[in-house]
């Protein structure tokens, strides 16, 4: 019988959320024996923003940090959305510390010129209090499935709380600096741990061609579709999401 490794787990949020988004996972994991640590990433919560450079690499140092103040060498990174480019960040600036890595909904490559521009224009619409209902009221339909749409309505309302009750002027500072971020296929190849890539099957944000190829370009990578479920797999379909973790903590070497 394979004992399961036990090791400390790290939930990275997506941009306009926070850590409530990943109550149920944090509950499936530590019922397993898992050390979890869902950190509102900055500007989130009760994090500051600060005043640091703006860069994915900052909020990538943030975690190293906090992994140092919890005696915590290695951790398995599980990445939605924002938070995958964080992940992506730390595999690049901390080598050696990751045990596995989970990317959902996310991008490994950098955008194009005209989705960097978009990016920074919504940046500059969320922080004017005149334009912002009506750009988060937009954004909201593309972070949910259509199944969601339709048939979970309590999912649809806790995603726009989660959205409303962030701070504009993190969510604009994220926006600008995942424009500014680096390709980074290159450091997914180089990433040889247990790696899952887990996409909602009616993700309308991430194509599944760039999803497929983040599977492939990881050395140990699998590749998991979640029907019924769009960009926020892990508010969509919370049970479905908790077995993908757990059947990758399952192929960490103990």
């Amino acid at each position: 019988m394979t004992v399961p490794h036990k090791a400390p787990v790290v939930l990275l949020h997506a941009l306009a959320l926070d850590s409530r988004m990943w109550v149920a996972q944090q509950h499936a994991l530590r019922a397993a024996g898992h050390q979890v640590w869902a950190p509102d990433q900055r500007g989130y919560g009760s994090s500051p923003l600060g005043a640091e450079a703006l860069s994915l690499d900052t909020v990538a140092d943030d975690l190293a940090r906090g992994l140092d103040d919890r005696g915590v060498a290695r951790a398995v990174l599980v990445g939605s959305s924002m938070g995958g480019y964080v992940a992506m960040a730390f595999l690049r600036r901390h080598p050696g510390r990751t045990a596995a890595l989970a990317l959902l909904g996310t991008r490994a490559g950098a955008d194009d010129t005209a989705t960097a521009a978009g990016r920074r224009a919504f940046a500059d619409a969320v922080l004017d209090p005149d334009s912002r209902p009506a750009v988060l009221a937009a954004a909201l339909p593309a972070l949910v499935g259509s199944t969601t749409a339709a048939r979970r309505p309590e999912v649809v309302a806790e995603v726009g709380t989660l959205v409303e009750a962030a701070d504009p002027a993190a969510v604009a500072w994220c926006q600008r600096a995942i424009a500014d971020r680096r390709d980074s296929f290159d450091i997914l190849e180089t990433t040889a741990v247990p790696a899952v890539v887990i996409a909602g099957a009616e993700d309308i944000l991430v194509p599944a061609e760039e999803t497929k190829r983040m599977a492939n370009a990881l050395p140990l990578g699998e590749y998991v579709v979640i029907p019924e479920a769009g960009h926020l797999a892990a508010l969509e379909a919370p049970a479905a999401v908790s077995d993908a973790l757990l059947d990758l903590l399952g192929r960490i070497p103990c």
